[in-house]
């Protein structure tokens, strides 16, 4: 059985234009380099044709990429040595110039990052550190985002994830936390026996006022310790509640 020429022809151009169909996802471009040139536009998604070897396709994510950075070994402004890590969101914007500008951008991010880290964290103190965490989130995003922009790539959040403090640090700060506890503590009791006293003066400005209002207390007194039937109470008898029934008693005797 003799195949025409013109057949086998047709047979390899279909199998070729099969081979070059590409489908990309949603979230995916083709950067497509045609005879070692860049074209100005990068294709997809969907259904693209790629006629290689004329034509070499690059598959670029267009998701946010999180990235995580590695521990790294800190001296801050104030000569304390930690470790610090970070994670970094990040997303391709330009396919193109993220292909073209750097050889590999994954990996020339995250060495930015672990080195833009070190130099921003080295330039504060350790409770600087710790107390305006969002500040300096906001400074390494601003730095990485704008030496990433050359590379099409838009830095969107950087999050400081931990710091290890060493442990003479953890000791350090756990006795100053204490400290503090105890310093709180003793001016809350201050705060109370300094009330105490001022309205104890001034219960004694109104008992000196009023010389009956003491029997009065000392009566009410009497009160609550009878209420307890468990107990036997001896007590002295005041002066002025002696002078009070001796007023009594003669206001009630019969004048001769």
């Amino acid at each position: 059985m003799n195949v025409s020429p013109i057949a086998i022809f047709g047979l390899i151009l279909v199998l070729y234009l099969i081979s070059s169909i590409k489908i990309l996802n949603e979230y995916e471009r083709g950067v497509i380099f045609r005879l070692g040139k860049l074209l100005p536009h990068s294709k997809g998604p969907g259904v693209i044709l790629v006629f290689a070897p004329i034509d070499r396709i690059v598959r670029v994510s267009l998701r946010t990429i999180v990235m995580d950075v590695p521990p790294q070994d800190v001296i801050t402004r104030d000569n304390v040595s930690l470790k610090v890590n970070a994670v970094v969101y990040f997303r391709v914007m330009e396919p193109g110039r993220a292909i073209v500008e750097v050889e590999n951008f994954h990996y020339a991010t995250s060495q930015l990052a672990q080195t833009t880290l070190r130099s921003v964290l080295g330039q504060v103190e350790l409770d600087g550190l710790l107390s305006e965490r969002e500040r300096l989130n906001q400074d390494l995003q601003g730095i990485l985002d704008q030496n990433t922009d050359a590379w099409g790539i838009k830095v969107s959040s950087v999050e400081i994830k931990h710091v290890d403090l060493p442990p003479d640090m953890q000791r350090a700060m756990a006795r100053q936390a204490e400290a503090e506890r105890e310093k709180r503590a003793k001016i809350i009791h201050a705060e109370g026996e300094f009330t105490a006293s001022k309205q104890l003066s001034q219960a004694a400005a109104v008992l000196a006022v009023e010389p009956n209002a003491i029997t009065l207390r000392y009566l009410q007194t009497l009160t609550e310790i009878a209420s307890e039937k468990n107990s036997t109470i001896v007590f002295p008898l005041p002066v002025e509640l002696l002078n009070i029934v001796r007023k009594v008693s003669g206001a009630s005797e019969p004048s001769t």
